[in-house]
């Protein structure tokens, strides 16, 4: 997304890294509102493991960070180098990095991008965590736009795979990930697409550090584990917890002795000790800071680019040679390695005009003072006297005589004067840019700034068509021609105002879309659903669920209880019918009456199946009956039948209600399956009962 140059701040004489945003990607106001946030995010923390960021400013379409220039490698090129490390020694790289997003984190902001590419190490042990450019505020990660993931898929945490919001326990699981790799020397999880890695973050737990390489104590396991928990509430709740932990472990490590331990050349600093435990960043032997705003520093662009002075820099194009920022490789995160000279070739010093000390902001080569003496306080300047007209040899001056090439002289000096002051004191008109409108506040703002108009920013206003912080009106308006100074009046926008969806739960239908009407929002599809718990007619839930923030006027859809819903008991034995309706709640009656159909099953019921109705309902069934006369309808029955062939009816009773039907149909008789209610998968009842005698091919009613 940028260009990171090693350019030199001539302003303040110092080498800096200027973070230069690629011009495909300025038009985009995406980019540049990420781009301009890191800016934002990373100035306001003072930490000694963060780089700091000294500018942020534009020059025409160029937009640029100047940020603090850290010699040495990335965490990346140390794993390159040496596959894994010993577990004291990755603490202490982790400590450092866990006390850079504790600072984050209490300000309200997330990295978002933790990996081992964004941890800088310098040869003299310090660790700086860099790339805040996907920090985001935590009060915004709830309004994180829907279809979008930011970050490395590697490091990914279960949320952001699944929502793409995150907190700072997003944070904390990319720590314990690179805390795995630190130890391990490979991520925990690898796969041929990224999408085969973010579906094992999702459903996978991160094993052991010590599965891998034995040499890990419990203790550090202990902390990976509780870092890389696939829920959040199972998380340390911050980088700052997880520091306490991970200083506790620390402690409990052996020390690194003996001639086995690998050399690197420097330890790294805990925070809290050594020369740069400092909260304020360490400056060079005679450096003071500055007791008031420091002035905005001045960074080298490349190929020849000027500031403008809305970026607190020269107010018109340098002139020599500009090469001293040279682009370093993206193999260093674009922060260089050691130099081994301070980078030279930014050309000659302009000369100066004859009569002009120096331009405001450029140094100005001054006389030296000679070895053992002081330069004057006021040096005085010395002028040639003016001659004196010489006197006529008489003692008389020559008189000099008006004539008309005289008045015409003054005349034309004074009609020249005129002029001049008017030319001068005229009103200068400059024209309001005409592209404005949808780009970012802080790019409209430089942009007018720069062609010496003010900018007064109004109240913003919600729009459902533009980005939050986007420009949506101008006042005057874009292509309009203003006096210069004239004052340029932005409205942001707020983004889409977003609305709660309420909660209906427990009221009425009518109730329920009353409310959803009252918070902004519109009702969608009523539906309704067979659910004992919940009484009829009241609703159960919405979708979107209550809580939810939603564009105003985004549908809502209500689910309404329909209550029980009547089990189809019809041809059920009346013991098992009775017993079933017992247990769903209904109260019973049974009406026997004389039917040629079986002896002892329901012909009817009331209410009719599938009917809503409340629980406690009163429910009757209609029996065939079943007492005496079922010996003389078995027996005439029986008697028709003598000259059939006929088979025991297998008992199925408490399987599957697909595998008893596949058996029944593999011995021949055919199956009707009826479901009670919603249905339980399992047969909890069959007529014929179990081992009675029926011709081949009759039928077999299962209840389930």
């Amino acid at each position: 997304m940028a260009t990171v140059y090693l350019a030199l701040d001539v302003r303040l004489d110092r080498t800096v890294a200027l973070k230069v945003m690629h011009r495909s990607l300025a038009e985009d106001p995406a980019f540049v509102r990420r781009f301009i946030g890191e800016a934002k995010s990373v100035a306001s923390l003072s930490h000694p493991n963060v780089v700091h960021v000294f500018d942020q400013g534009t020059d025409g379409d160029v937009v640029y960070l100047s940020m603090e220039y850290v010699p040495g490698r990335t965490l990346r090129d140390i794993l390159n180098e040496r596959g894994r490390l010993p577990a004291r020694e990755a603490l202490e790289i982790l400590i450092p990095v866990l006390a850079a997003l504790g600072a984050a984190h209490q300000a309200g902001m997330v990295h978002r991008d933790v990996k081992p590419e964004n941890v800088l190490m310098t040869a003299d042990g310090r660790v700086k965590v860099v790339d805040f450019g996907l920090a985001r505020a935590i009060e915004a990660t709830n309004q994180t736009r829907t279809g979008m993931m930011i970050g490395t898929i590697g490091y990914m945490s279960p949320e952001q795979v699944t929502t793409g919001r995150a907190d700072v326990r997003t944070d904390v699981y990319a720590a314990g990930i690179m805390l795995f790799e630190l130890l391990t020397g490979q991520p925990p999880y690898e796969g041929e697409t990224p999408m085969s890695v973010a579906y094992r973050h999702v459903h996978d737990t991160v094993p052991a550090p010590s599965s891998l390489n034995p040499e890990v104590p419990p203790v550090v396991d202990a902390l990976v584990a509780h870092a890389t928990a696939r829920e959040p509430d199972a998380r340390p709740g911050d980088a700052t917890a997880m520091l306490v932990e991970a200083v506790e472990a620390h402690r409990q490590l052996p020390r690194l002795t003996g001639p086995g331990v690998p050399h690197t050349g420097a330890r790294y600093s805990m925070p809290g000790t050594g020369p740069h435990a400092s909260s304020v960043p360490h400056a060079p032997s005679g450096a003071h800071a500055p007791s008031g705003p420091l002035p905005a520093p001045t960074a080298q662009l490349p190929s020849g680019a000027h500031t403008s002075p809305a970026a607190g820099h020269l107010p018109g194009p340098r002139t020599g040679p500009h090469s001293g920022a040279q682009p370093t490789g993206p193999a260093h995160g674009g922060y260089g390695p050691q130099p081994a000279s301070q980078p030279g070739g930014y050309g000659p010093q302009p000369a100066s005009q004859p009569g002009v000390p120096g331009s405001p902001g450029m140094t100005v080569a001054m006389p030296q003072v000679p070895h053992g003496g002081a330069a004057a306080p006021n040096p005085t300047m010395i002028q040639p006297r003016a001659e004196t007209p010489a006197e006529h040899p008489s003692g008389r001056r020559r008189g000099f005589r008006p004539s008309w090439i005289i008045v015409a002289l003054a005349v034309v000096m004074v009609a020249a004067i005129g002029l001049t002051g008017w030319y001068v004191s005229r009103p200068r008109y400059v024209t309001v840019p005409a592209d404005l409108v949808g780009r970012p506040v802080s790019l409209v703002e430089s942009k007018l700034t720069a062609g010496g108009l003010k900018v007064k920013v109004a109240q913003g206003r919600h729009d459902d068509k533009t980005e939050e912080g986007m420009v949506l009106s101008l006042d005057p308006v874009g292509g309009q021609e203003v006096e210069a100074g004239t004052t340029v009046t932005l409205v942001p926008s707020l983004g889409a105002k977003l609305v709660v969806v309420p909660k209906v739960a427990g009221m009425s239908a009518d109730d329920a879309r009353a409310a959803v009407a009252k918070a902004g929002l519109t009702v969608g599809t009523v539906r309704r659903l067979a659910n004992p718990d919940v009484p009829r007619n009241t609703v159960i839930r919405t979708s979107p669920l209550v809580g939810e923030k939603l564009k105003e006027g985004t549908k809502v859809s209500i689910y309404v209880s329909a209550g029980l819903t009547m089990p189809d008991v019809a041809k059920m034995p009346k013991d098992q019918a009775a017993a079933f309706l017992q247990e769903q709640g209904f109260q019973v009656q049974v009406n026997e009456v004389d039917d040629d159909a079986e002896p002892c099953t329901v012909i009817a019921q009331s209410p009719k199946a599938n009917a809503e109705v409340d629980r406690g309902a009163a429910a009757m069934i209609t029996v065939a009956r079943c007492q005496s006369d079922f010996w003389d309808w078995w027996k005439g029955d029986n008697e028709a039948r003598e000259d059939q062939e006929h088979q025991l009816v297998p008992a199925v009773m408490g399987k599957n209600v697909n595998d008893a039907r596949q058996e029944l149909q593999q011995l021949g008789w055919k199956v009707r399956v009826v479901k009670l209610g919603r249905g339980s998968g399992v047969v909890r009842f069959q007529r014929p009962l179990p081992n009675s005698e029926r011709p081949p091919g009759s039928e077999v009613i299962l209840w389930h």
